[in-house]
C-alpha cells in the first residue's frame, strides 16, 4: 500500500506543481510505473478547478469565475499540458518530416502555430465552460471533475498503445515510455472513467464518445506523422480531449 501511495505522489509531483511529502523517493523506474495514477492526478486538478470556480462564482460573474479557475488549474499544473499542446501545434504545423517535427517540438521557444493554437484552445475551453455555467455552478464543477481525469486517461492510453519516438534520454517523458500492464491500465481506466457517474446518462455517453473520437483521431495522426508519440503529444491529447468532454456535454444538452 505504501508503494502505491509513493507512486501516486510521484505522479502528482511530476504532472503538477503541488508539493509532495519529502519521504517520497524518486526514480525513473517509479515514474515509469506511476502512469497508472495519471487520471487520479486529474481528480486533484479537477477538484482544484471546481472548488476555485464555485468560490469565485459566489462574488464574481460566471465569465470571470471561469477565467480565474482556469488560471488556478494552470498554476497548479505549471501549464505542463498547455506547453505540450503549443509545442505539438508548432511541430506538427511547421514541420515537413518526422525529424523536423521533433526538432521544432524540442525548441523551447513558441512559434506562430503554437501561439495561435494555445490561444484558440484556451478561448475554446473558457467559452465552453461559460456556456456550461448557464446550467448552474454545479454543471461547471461536474464538467471539470469529469474532464480532467478522463482527458488524462486519454493520454495514458497513448502510452499503452503507441511507440515512443524520441531517442534522446533527456526527454521529459522518456521514463513514462513503457506500455502499461493489464492491471495498471485497469487502475488508470477506473480512475479516469469513474467520474462519468456524476453526469446524466446522455451527458456521460456524449462526453465519453467525443473523448474517444478525439483520442483515436490523434493516435492515427501521430502514427502517420511520427510513427508514435512524444511527451508533447500526450499534453496535446490531454488538452484536446478535455475540450472534447465540455463540448460533448454541451451537445448532449440539445437532446435533454
Amino acid at each position: 500500500m505504501r508503494y502505491q501511495l509513493e507512486l501516486f505522489f510521484t505522479a502528482l509531483g511530476f504532472f503538477t506543481r503541488l508539493p509532495v511529502p519529502a519521504w517520497v523517493p524518486w526514480s525513473p523506474e517509479r515514474l515509469n510505473h506511476a502512469a497508472r495514477y495519471f487520471p487520479l492526478v486529474g481528480w486533484i486538478v479537477g477538484g482544484i478547478g471546481a472548488a476555485s470556480y464555485v468560490a469565485f462564482a459566489q462574488i464574481l460573474p460566471p465569465t470571470l469565475a471561469v477565467l480565474l479557475s482556469m488560471a488556478v488549474t494552470i498554476r497548479a499544473t505549471g501549464a505542463f499540458h498547455e506547453d505540450g499542446w503549443a509545442d505539438a501545434c508548432d511541430g506538427l504545423g511547421g514541420g515537413w518530416d518526422k525529424l523536423q517535427v521533433l526538432m521544432i517540438m524540442k525548441d523551447s521557444r513558441i512559434g506562430s502555430y503554437g501561439t495561435v493554437g494555445l490561444t484558440l484552445m484556451l478561448l475554446a475551453k473558457a467559452a465552453a465552460l461559460v456556456e456550461l455555467a448557464g446550467g448552474g455552478h454545479r454543471a461547471v464543477a461536474v464538467a471539470l471533475l469529469v474532464a480532467h481525469p478522463l482527458s488524462r486517461l486519454a493520454s495514458t492510453s497513448l502510452i499503452h498503445t503507441l511507440e515512443y519516438v524520441r531517442e534522446d534520454e533527456s526527454a521529459k517523458a522518456k521514463p513514462l515510455a513503457r506500455r502499461l500492464s493489464v492491471s495498471e491500465l485497469s487502475i488508470a481506466s477506473g480512475f479516469g472513467a469513474l467520474p462519468l457517474v456524476l453526469l446524466a446518462p446522455l451527458e456521460a455517453v456524449a462526453a465519453l464518445a467525443t473523448a474517444v473520437a478525439v483520442t483515436l483521431w490523434a493516435a492515427r495522426y501521430f502514427v502517420r506523422r511520427l510513427g508514435g508519440y512524444t511527451g508533447d503529444c500526450l499534453g496535446a491529447v490531454q488538452q484536446a480531449t478535455e475540450l472534447a468532454v465540455y463540448l460533448g456535454i454541451l451537445a448532449a444538452w440539445n437532446f435533454i
